[in-house]
């Protein structure tokens, strides 16, 4: 049993680092909340339902199609939305605002579209694109039930959550430390001022960082139907809060500090659904509460600037 809940929880810490990961990479770049990330959250659960229902697209198929769309929409948003707010007095705080209003905005909208009935996609969908990956290497037709990893047996959703959330990592990981686009990004992570008399288009890099924040939400909005539970409407504003709970107990601005608060954050929760499961959903509000009070700057200890 503490062999499975480790295991299990790791699974969804990595799921859960997905989850923080584009939050932590919009508020170290432009210094503002987004409280409407768990509503492209909820989109991306939404769009990867309608294509698997409509025209039969594997949710692992999908994730390519939802990252492009929701990082494209995030361009010409950025521009409508963020320029003006960045030069109030107090930006973070009318951020809260701002996103706060365009999450209410996106609720309502997919609810009147949609309606509050709660959808799900077959997990089998997944398990059937895994066991052919596996038999491309092993030679021969495999299972496409339960996975088995170190003696314990997983749904093979979890597995291929984890798996995507780990190449999400690898991916803004190369995008930082591998690309001129990255290093143009952490200078502006660093002090925006200073980028800004180097020469710097901060407006594009910082577009960019948020196309890619807002896919990157999309994308693990892909899994949530399997690693969340059905989807709704409403699930955005729980969504948030659990993201919010991951990159602080990480550390807020640094994004690769996510990947240290989801792994806490997931195995945290599997030992709570496993021993202490009626204290579950007090989780995400007992670990903000414990790290703001034994340490505010996060586990890695980095201090967040001033704007």
């Amino acid at each position: 049993m503490l062999l499975y809940t480790l295991l299990a929880g790791l699974l969804f810490g990595l799921y859960f680092s997905l989850i923080g990961l584009g939050l932590n990479l919009v508020f170290g770049v432009m210094r503002i909340v987004n409280l409407a990330h768990g509503d492209f959250l909820m989109l991306g659960a939404f769009l990867a339902f309608w294509l698997f229902t409509l025209f039969a697209v594997n949710p692992i198929s999908a994730i390519p199609i939802v990252f492009a769309l929701f990082a494209v929409v995030g361009l010409p948003l950025y521009y409508l939305l963020v320029p003006r707010l960045l030069k109030a007095r107090d930006p973070e705080m009318l951020s809260f605002i701002l996103f706060f209003g365009l999450s209410q905005v996106i609720e309502a909208i997919t609810t009147i579209a949609f309606g509050t009935s709660e959808r799900s996609i077959p997990g089998v969908q997944l398990g059937i694109v895994i066991a052919t990956v596996k038999g491309l290497f092993v030679g021969h037709k495999v299972d496409n039930g339960p996975i088995e990893i170190f003696g314990q047996t997983f749904p093979a959703a979890w597995v291929a959550s984890g798996v995507v959330s780990g190449l999400a990592v690898l991916f803004v990981y190369l995008y930082l430390y591998r690309t001129r686009l990255g290093y143009l990004t952490r200078a502006v992570m660093v002090n925006r001022e200073e980028a800004i008399a180097t020469g710097i288009n901060v407006h594009r890099v910082s577009a960019f960082a948020f196309g890619i924040g807002l896919g990157l939400a999309a994308v693990a909005g892909v899994f949530a139907p399997f690693m969340l539970g059905s989807i709704t409407p409403a699930m955005g504003v729980e969504v948030t809060v659990t993201s919010f709970t991951v990159i602080v107990i990480g550390s807020l601005g640094n994004p690769l500090g996510t990947v240290l608060g989801g792994l806490v954050y997931g195995i945290s929760y599997m030992f709570m659904q496993s021993y202490y499961s009626s204290w579950a959903n007090l989780l995400p509000y007992l670990l903000l509460i414990a790290i703001l009070l034994v340490r505010p700057s996060g586990l890695l200890g980095r201090q967040v600037r001033r704007a």
